[in-house]
């Protein structure tokens, strides 16, 4: 589906940018926290989207942690800011992103993930967001960041299902 949707938007001219979010696997101990091996799925799954049938010719796969590199005094005031207008129990609320409960115990860096998700939203000037469902709670905070800081333009958000594990 991701495939097929990713295709309609870019035949409509639009531009899609895959984040691929390897400093946000880090964070969640994907991989044993192995930077080279989270890099090396990352490129597995740039061409899985290939073999899917993806048209690449508006698509743009850009790594978190060059990017974040590249501007980070921008990045990380934006991530200073969300984390000043929110509360750990509002943040704690997006927890489900990282695959885990609100009540779950957790290490400190999961409290900076949501921060950091809700910041790249505005970080890439995305208009619109095409995440799972286990994404919205994040996406929300992002709107409501906006009502913080009075930005009238906010971020559309567009939720699908998961879909189930292969066994």
């Amino acid at each position: 589906m991701k495939a097929i949707n990713v295709n309609k938007i870019t035949s409509a001219g639009g531009v899609f940018i895959f984040w691929i979010a390897d400093w946000f696997a880090l964070l969640n101990n994907k991989m044993d926290g192995d930077m080279e091996k989270i890099r090396t799925v990352g490129r597995y799954f740039v061409e899985v989207w290939k073999a899917a049938g993806m048209d690449l010719s508006n698509v743009q796969f850009l790594w978190a942690s060059d990017e974040i590199n590249k501007r980070a005094e921008e990045y990380w005031s934006l991530v200073i800011d969300i984390s000043r207008k929110n509360n750990i129990t509002r943040i704690k609320k997006c927890s489900m992103i990282m695959g885990r409960g609100e009540g779950d115990v957790m290490p400190t860096s999961n409290i900076l993930y949501p921060c950091m998700q809700c910041a790249d939203i505005f970080f890439l000037e995305a208009d619109v967001c095409q995440l799972g469902l286990d994404q919205r709670k994040v996406n929300m905070l992002a709107r409501e960041y906006c009502d913080a800081i009075k930005r009238k333009e906010k971020p559309v958000i567009l939720s699908h299902h998961m879909l189930s594990g292969l066994k």
